[in-house]
């Protein structure tokens, strides 16, 4: 997968998502609530960015939820599924 402007897509949606999910769990989210906010938050994003985030969120969903009950950063998270370039 070459780095090409559909790399860079991918790493600003994989960001975009992960900080509104971020937003929705709050400051000390717990798997239930990561997973709430997993299911609202590709929703809040619109109809064809919801549907790239509802993928993403189902591919990377154990490793998003962990993430996130780390406390890691969206941009971290996203380098870490190997969308972002670090």
């Amino acid at each position: 997968d070459s780095v090409g402007p559909g790399k860079q897509i991918k790493c600003s949606l994989c960001t975009k998502a992960l900080k509104k999910i971020q937003e929705l769990a709050g400051d000390n989210p717990d798997e239930a609530t990561v997973a709430a906010a997993l299911q609202k938050g590709c929703k809040r994003l619109g109809r064809r960015v919801g549907k790239l985030c509802q993928k993403l969120v189902n591919k990377y969903k154990d490793q998003i939820t962990e993430g996130l009950e780390n406390g890691d950063m969206p941009q971290d998270i996203c380098t870490a599924l190997g969308i972002c370039q670090s």
